[in-house]
């Protein structure tokens, strides 16, 4: 028997309807901030996240899907979203527009780790990008986007992270110091963590490894190495986060794992989950477009896995009804019976009532269990008597309870009775 590859997943009908209010939401609050959307390819030239990324991080290193094509090109299927956003901004000249530019995507994601829930080979991912402009009101509305969203879908207990990591007049400073500290500690480290020191020092503090945790917790503060103008630019972004009430708190150890951010990096965690269990997280990065080809452009965004949103919407229990369940569900007895049900299916269609037609000329008795196991609220019967006069029975399943309709009432005896039915 062939199954999904080791590390994805089928999207069943059942949850279907928990990416629906997630999709759904994301995009409505996206454009009430003003982002408009943007599709990029399923696969780039592999160069652009060498470049982003960075080539000493565990993604370009060790996750990502690279292949060549028949003129033996390099290319990459996408692993993280933002770059892709900046090689479009770039290639169609969108710096000529008024900035910033406010952009959003919802695209599936490949990275090669390890399967756990929550994470996967290819996952789907919600994000959004706003390029142009350095204010920090800018960082205090990209986070308050991502608290607001994960409000309006019901998740609670959530926490954002906040922290600065400065920019390149001043991390060379904190590296220096970060190094210093690591050295005295070179041989109690993992395997990764002795070639991130050389080749990599700030993703010392993105190490999941809990031999690596109390190192991690004693390290060198970013904040504490930062210049008078990033920490003038963080103390700007913690003022308009608490203009707008989003709560925060400061996480000295969150650095991100993407070598392109600078200043404020963020992420929305469980309270009591920790940032291995983030369900989003993002952060600016003012040197990625000069670093793809373009000018200095600063810029700033977010990004959330689907697939992890949807897994903490379940862990706390909320059930959603799927709209594509039927609201009705024609029965039939007989050729003309069949041939009068087939036109009345279509009308209720037509109608916008979603509707379910009995197939295979089954007993009335067989048609109705159907019915039932459909979760249909209502099923219409039509007989060999019922089409001589003109007529349908229609069925309230959930009591029994019947009545005739002329043929020419019928859908609009039916949109009364569903709109009468309970939400979800």
């Amino acid at each position: 028997m062939y199954r999904v590859p080791r590390g994805t997943m089928d999207v069943l009908p059942a949850d279907q309807p928990y990416w629906r209010h997630v999709l759904e939401t994301a995009e409505r609050l996206c454009r009430l901030y003003g982002y408009q959307r943007l599709d990029t390819p399923l696969f780039e030239d592999a160069s652009l996240f060498q470049r982003s990324v960075g080539a000493g991080t565990d993604i370009v290193e060790k996750e990502t899907y690279n292949f060549q094509d028949r003129s033996g090109e390099l290319l990459t299927l996408r692993p993280e979203g933002t770059a892709p956003v900046c090689r479009a901004y770039l290639e169609h000249g969108m710096h000529a527009l008024p900035q910033p530019i406010k952009l959003y995507y919802i695209a599936p994601c490949f990275r090669y780790e390890r399967p756990q829930a929550g994470r996967y080979r290819q996952f789907y991912q919600w994000g959004y990008e706003a390029i142009g402009s350095m204010d920090p009101a800018l960082d205090a509305e990209v986070v308050e986007i991502a608290w607001r969203l994960y409000q309006l879908l019901g998740i609670t207990d959530l926490v954002v992270l906040l922290n600065s990591i400065g920019d390149p007049q001043c991390r060379p400073a904190y590296l220096k110091a970060l190094v210093a500290y690591y050295s005295a500690h070179r041989g109690s480290l993992c395997r990764d963590c002795g070639v991130r020191l050389e080749k990599n020092p700030l993703r010392l503090l993105d190490c999941k490894e809990p031999q690596d945790q109390p190192l991690i917790q004693g390290a060198p503060r970013a904040v504490d190495y930062l210049c008078p103008e990033c920490r003038g630019h963080h103390a700007q972004v913690e003022h308009y986060l608490a203009l707008l009430g989003v709560p925060y708190q400061m996480e000295h150890r969150l650095v991100r794992g993407l070598d392109y951010y600078t200043k404020t990096v963020f992420e929305v965690v469980p309270r009591d989950g920790g940032s291995q269990n983030a369900i989003g997280a993002g952060g600016r990065y003012d040197g990625l477009i000069e670093e793809l080809g373009g000018r200095p452009t600063p810029g700033i965004g977010f990004a959330a896995g689907i697939d992890r949103i949807i897994l903490n919407l379940k862990r706390q229990g909320l059930t959603l009804r799927d709209g594509s369940r039927p609201q009705v569900y024609v029965a039939y007895l007989g050729d003309r019976a069949k041939d009068a049900a087939l036109r009345l299916t279509a009308e209720l269609r037509a109608e916008g009532l979603n509707t379910l037609l009995a197939f295979g000329d089954r007993s009335l008795r067989a048609q109705l269990r159907h019915a039932n196991s459909t979760g249909a609220p209502y099923s219409l019967i039509l007989g060999e008597d019922e089409v001589q006069a003109g007529e349908a029975l229609l069925r309230r399943m959930e009591d029994g309870e019947q009545e005739r309709v002329p043929l020419t009432h019928v859908a609009a005896r039916l949109s009364q009775a569903v709109a009468s039915q309970p939400g979800p």
